[in-house]
């Protein structure tokens, strides 16, 4: 049986329309919220899955060799010696080459406590060598998220405090 290790939450209405409003400036008050309202949390399709689908706020098309940044919504708590680690979902990335920007998400445990709320961003990439626009919907998924323990050295001697995403540890 798979250890329950972890929780994931929506992000506070005030965090997900900061990541919005990056994206769509001109979106009103009340398209942010119904856009909010309609988050769904990451899921497992199938008992037997290891990956936890994300699901888009909200509708775009790419075409190729375009990307876009996508704020999920979405935080998770989780033990501290686990990880998640975030990948497409491999329908989109075989049928269009959809290609996370950073190969692999990594989200560590500590990241929950940022000012940021802990919000799980992804930016991704239509990488098609056909010419294939991706048309996504909201609600569709489009990544996965797996579950992992780790370990650390034995000499470790890792003291620094997060607070922050990409690129905020150094």
């Amino acid at each position: 049986m798979a250890k329950k290790i972890a929780k994931f939450e929506k992000v506070s209405l005030i965090e997900f329309k900061k990541g919005i409003e990056e994206l769509f400036p001109e979106l009103s008050q009340e398209k942010m919220q119904e856009m909010y309202d309609k988050i769904k949390l990451p899921a497992r399709a199938t008992k037997g899955s290891a990956g936890y689908d994300f699901f888009l706020p909200f509708s775009f098309q790419l075409l190729p060799q375009e990307g876009i940044k996508i704020p999920t919504g979405i935080r998770v708590k989780m033990e501290g010696d686990w990880v998640l680690k975030l990948y497409p979902r491999s329908g989109l990335g075989f049928k269009f080459r959809l290609q996370l920007n950073n190969t692999v998400g990594i989200i560590d445990s500590d990241y929950y406590y940022s000012d940021n709320e802990g919000h799980i961003f992804a930016k991704i990439t239509n990488d098609s060598k056909e010419n294939k626009e991706i048309v996504l919907k909201t609600g569709d998924g489009f990544m996965q998220g797996i579950f992992l323990e780790y370990g650390i050295t034995v000499d470790d001697e890792a003291e620094g405090i997060r607070n922050g995403g990409f690129g905020s540890t150094g």
